[in-house]
């Protein structure tokens, strides 16, 4: 965990310890330590559903069998929390793994994971400037 600035903005930033099913154990104390209202805890995950690269900022929704969002859910008691969605693809047509190995696996040699990494911390910055919105505007474009 640390404590940031980002322009006027204070942010807790979380890594949990736990596995990422069970992340909820992590976030909802923190969360609560913190005094952050559910509203305001920005949870950044894979997904599966986008390509490689594609981000997306969106304030509650559903769960799409995510267990660590599930997780969070259950100890954040809603589902109206910030989400990040970094879109890491799925395995290609012919290979037999499953999402999560998939998801779990190193980066291809072509694959850019580090510019990934800079659009999302430039998203999340975006989103403490600017808020849901505005950030959503420049985020959200496929």
């Amino acid at each position: 965990m640390a404590e940031i600035r980002s322009g006027d903005a204070r942010l807790v930033v979380l890594k949990p310890e736990t596995y990422m099913n069970d992340s909820g154990r992590s976030v909802g104390p923190a969360a609560s330590f913190f005094k952050i209202e559910p509203r305001d805890v920005l949870v950044v995950h894979d997904e599966g559903d986008f390509d490689l690269g594609r981000l997306e900022l969106k304030l509650g929704g559903g769960l799409a069998g995510h267990n660590g969002l599930r997780s969070i859910a259950q100890h954040l008691k809603t589902r109206d929390f910030l989400r990040l969605r970094i879109g890491v693809g799925r395995p290609e047509r012919g290979d037999p793994r499953p999402l999560a190995d998939y998801v779990l696996s190193d980066f291809e040699p072509h694959d850019d994971a580090e510019a990934v990494v800079a659009r999302a911390a430039d998203a999340v910055e975006l989103l403490a400037a600017e808020g849901l919105e505005r950030a959503q505007a420049q985020v959200n474009q496929r």
